[in-house]
């Protein structure tokens, strides 16, 4: 019943985020793909099940939340949840430069996704690349970050279900 709990407080936390703060940003072109960055950190500390889980569901809210088809950022977040808990065994999780590289990755699939269904046609093309490298980029550097200070805040891991951790 716990992680049904975390489960639904991630998503609502998630949801503001996107709609209130990060909104601001993504007019002025920063995108901050923050449903990228929450699906890949459950997918890192609960595995592939929850991440799947988490990324349609997460998916679905925003599909729900926004005006277009139903079902765009259900399916690519799922296919990330499923993919970063996969990885999730046999990677060392508190490494910054993995976080980075699956958030990086995630984020920059993710806004390549949404934007083969917003924009279209060859004058598209540079809109489109830049969307991708920024939006990736920046969610991969402000997403390390925050993990970062999460994790000194803390004094320990985040990750709790692997055991591989590093040295």
């Amino acid at each position: 019943m716990r992680a049904f709990g975390a489960l639904a407080t991630g998503i609502a936390v998630v949801l503001m985020l996107r709609s209130t703060l990060l909104a601001a940003l993504a007019v002025r072109g920063m995108v901050i793909d923050v449903l990228a960055f929450a699906t890949v950190i459950w997918g890192l500390q609960r595995g592939a099940a929850w991440g799947t889980s988490f990324g349609f569901a997460i998916g679905l809210c925003a599909d729900l939340d926004s005006a277009h088809w139903l079902g765009r950022h259900a399916l690519a977040l799922s296919l990330e949840g499923y993919i970063v808990g996969r990885l999730s065994g046999t990677l060392v999780r508190d490494s910054a430069r993995a976080q980075f590289v699956l958030v990086l990755v995630a984020a920059a699939a993710h806004q390549a996704w949404l934007a083969a269904f917003d924009l279209g046609g060859l004058a598209a093309w540079p809109e489109w690349l830049m969307r991708v490298v920024v939006g990736g980029t920046a969610t991969a550097i402000v997403g390390v970050a925050i993990l970062w200070v999460l994790r000194r805040i803390q004094g320990r891991s985040w990750a709790t279900h692997v055991g591989i951790q590093s040295g």
